[in-house]
């Protein structure tokens, strides 16, 4: 309808049949849309004979798509600071144009304070990702376009990147990092790629179909992050008094159970897939969580804080 009121602006007189092949829709769709423009939002439409298409008998502004609200309008201002991380990506010029539109869309008089809502509220990133804008978008046109990479990926702790062909399926920011989700090739399964660690790539010239049935939500359904697994963990870390709010205050898995304990302490019962990511956190707490299960797990926290006394022996 949006496309239909710029023809009629434009003094262009579409009529259905034009519209139509225009816009690849049938015919019966355009007149519906036409009848919702003239009964339903009060557009002055008519057809002119003498024209064979339709136009505006009277002067009009801004299309009335939308109706927006003072506090719709400062969730759309939270939305674009929270988009600023992608300031320099290939994003940032489809997100100002998704911004324009909508603000063409407006009603000609929004009564509205922005400088009080912009000193309001604010988002910070205390570890900003690293990104080379460069690969971050051969990365979302392979995936766009579902093309196959060949990779000189450098995985952790290795000196020598090794080459990897990929199909990439999706990228995902997660917690503030961004991941590539890939067919490797190699290894025959979806991998886990970070673009920090791409030293270059190109295109096979291979275009693939996606895998059926992949999807990131269920590939992390059991992780605590990135890391997925085959195995299934029931993971139970109780934390003292100190750290317990913290812990109340933050939804940290799906699969969470909270428990309360008499001192005030809390218990953390979690079903994951992978305790690479669990084990990291659960350091971060220092002497205020406290592994119970499973044993594995309570084993390897303990080998790990052992290696930190040996880096920190005074």
């Amino acid at each position: 309808m949006l496309r239909i009121h710029r023809a009629i602006q434009a003094g262009e007189y579409p009529n259905a049949s034009t519209l139509a092949a225009r816009l690849e829709v049938s015919s019966k769709t355009i007149q519906r849309d036409l009848e919702f423009m003239r009964d339903r939002l009060d557009l002055p439409l008519e057809y002119a004979d003498t024209r064979f298409g339709y136009r505006y008998t009277e002067e009009v502004g801004a299309f009335p798509t939308l109706q927006i609200t003072e506090g719709e309008l400062f969730a759309l201002l939270v939305a674009e600071k929270a988009l600023a991380q992608y300031r320099g990506t290939r994003f940032e010029q489809r997100l100002r144009s998704a911004f324009q539109k909508i603000a063409e869309g407006l009603p000609d008089a929004v009564s509205f304070s922005l400088t009080e809502w912009d000193q309001a509220i604010s988002f910070r990133t205390t570890a900003e990702p690293i990104l080379d804008l460069r690969t971050f978008d051969a990365l979302a046109q392979a995936v766009s376009g579902r093309r196959q990479l060949r990779l000189a990926y450098r995985k952790p702790g290795s000196r020598r990147a090794e080459t990897r062909v990929v199909d990439p399926c999706h990228l995902a920011n997660i917690n503030g990092e961004w991941f590539l989700f890939a067919y490797c090739h190699l290894r025959q399964d979806i991998r886990t790629f970070a673009p920090g660690r791409i030293e270059s790539l190109e295109p096979t010239g291979v275009v693939f179909e996606r895998p059926r049935g992949f999807s990131v939500a269920r590939h992390l359904q059991n992780s605590f992050g990135v890391h997925s697994g085959q195995d299934v963990y029931a993971v139970a870390i109780q934390f003292d008094p100190i750290a317990a709010d913290y812990i109340r205050e933050k939804k940290w898995h799906a699969s969470q159970q909270l428990k309360e304990l008499k001192d005030g302490g809390l218990e953390l019962r979690l079903t994951l897939s992978s305790l690479i990511e669990v084990q990291r956190w659960v350091l971060g707490w220092g002497g205020h969580a406290r592994v119970l299960e499973p044993p594995a797990f309570v084993a390897s926290v303990r080998e790990a804080a052992l290696a930190l006394l040996k880096t920190h022996p005074h």
